[in-house]
């Protein structure tokens, strides 16, 4: 393979413009935010995922929950065998539209937030994840 063959395939893996469909990841494990916080660490694992789209009864995403952050809260004083999801899930964190730029997204991402944003289409539904990382 030629160098310009190997540049013209990196530069359309990754559009620099465009819009937020252009350069989202998958979703990932999406899971259902009455199961508890051991469980979601265990499917997590299971899926060797370092995120799980959290989504409510009508299948609409209401958060993204990392590893990290699960871990904390288990390792928490406030934790039990029954605390579960939608007991620590925080709807008003960011969602992106798969339509929005990716600098209209990181404006509409509060200052000091890094890590992945839910991409959501108009109905609520996971589409993917878009890896903010200023």
């Amino acid at each position: 393979m030629t160098l310009e063959q190997l540049q013209d395939r990196s530069v359309n893996a990754r559009p620099s413009h465009g819009t937020v469909a252009d350069v989202m990841d998958a979703a990932g494990p999406q899971v259902w935010y009455d199961m508890t916080v051991e469980v979601a660490l265990s499917v997590m694992a299971a899926a060797r995922a370092e995120h799980l789209v959290v989504c409510d009864e009508d299948a609409r995403c209401v958060d993204l929950v990392t590893r990290a952050r699960l871990t904390a809260v288990r390792d928490s004083s406030r934790y039990t065998d029954r605390l579960r999801l939608r007991d620590i899930t925080d709807d008003s964190k960011p969602f992106v539209s798969p339509s929005a730029t990716r600098e209209e997204a990181e404006e509409a991402v509060p200052l000091g937030r890094f890590g992945p944003v839910p991409v959501v289409d108009d109905h609520g539904s996971a589409l993917g994840v878009l890896a903010l990382s200023r």
